[in-house]
């Protein structure tokens, strides 16, 4: 069994929460969480780039002059990309870059990344924090108190008379982390996404590039509840064939 850390927003730890393996694959398979990242990439890409080639210029297809006979080189039409003002050699079009996997492939791999997290002491629980309106200072008041949870021992111990700097090096101030929220919450949406480097997503729209991206996974208790449950709801194994 994993376990999580829990802080409450004051940034004192007040529990920890035990994480299941075998709900999230219980093995990571880094040639899957690579192939379906690079789908993501591939969706993201703009595709909108044109050239124009001979179809698409001005001019006669009608051949220059004759063949021989003239003492000129030989001459094609005057869209040719060897003229000036001609069509562009294999010419670039629109496209849409973006592919699909096996749907089973695309969130194995997100119970992959998610676990990857968790084994990597990556992932931090919150719990306590209620948002009644937008307030950016209130979010970055909570990670500059959260401490960091992959430190060792060694980093985590503090010195006296230590920088103020070396003090911030310890929370989750200026590192890109991943908000997890049980659901979409507008007010806490528009407290954080203004935060540099900090990317708020409900549970049931996490996804592997996003995951793997941001460096920390922040879940609130109830978020952490939710995607129990949601990986509980998707078997991750075929059931057993009985021999009959």
């Amino acid at each position: 069994m994993l376990t999580v850390p829990v802080y409450n927003p004051l940034g004192e730890k007040v529990g920890e929460e035990s994480i299941d393996p075998a709900d999230f694959g219980g093995e990571i398979n880094k040639q899957l969480l690579h192939d379906v990242v690079v789908m993501h990439l591939a969706a993201r890409r703009v595709g909108t780039v044109n050239t124009r080639g001979r179809a698409d210029v001005a001019g006669s297809g009608k051949k220059l002059f004759r063949q021989k006979g003239t003492g000129n080189a030989r001459a094609g039409a005057k869209r040719t990309n060897k003229r000036k003002g001609g069509g562009v050699a294999f010419a670039r079009r629109n496209r849409d870059y973006r592919y699909t996997m096996p749907k089973k492939a695309v969130r194995a791999a997100v119970r992959m990344a998610l676990l990857s997290k968790f084994q990597d002491n990556q992932a931090i629980v919150l719990d306590g924090l209620d948002l009644k309106e937008p307030k950016t200072k209130q979010v970055v008041k909570v990670l500059q108190t959260l401490r960091r949870p992959d430190l060792t021992e060694d980093e985590a111990t503090e010195t006296v008379g230590e920088t103020k700097a070396k003090a911030r090096a310890r929370t989750l101030d200026d590192r890109t982390i991943l908000i997890g929220l049980p659901a979409h919450d507008p007010v806490f949406h528009r407290s954080a996404r203004n935060i540099d480097g900090v990317q708020v997503a409900p549970v049931s729209d996490f996804n592997t590039y996003d995951i793997l991206k941001q460096r920390y996974l922040l879940l609130t208790r109830e978020a952490l509840n939710a995607l129990k449950q949601q990986v509980k709801d998707k078997p991750t194994r075929r059931p057993a064939v009985s021999e009959s």
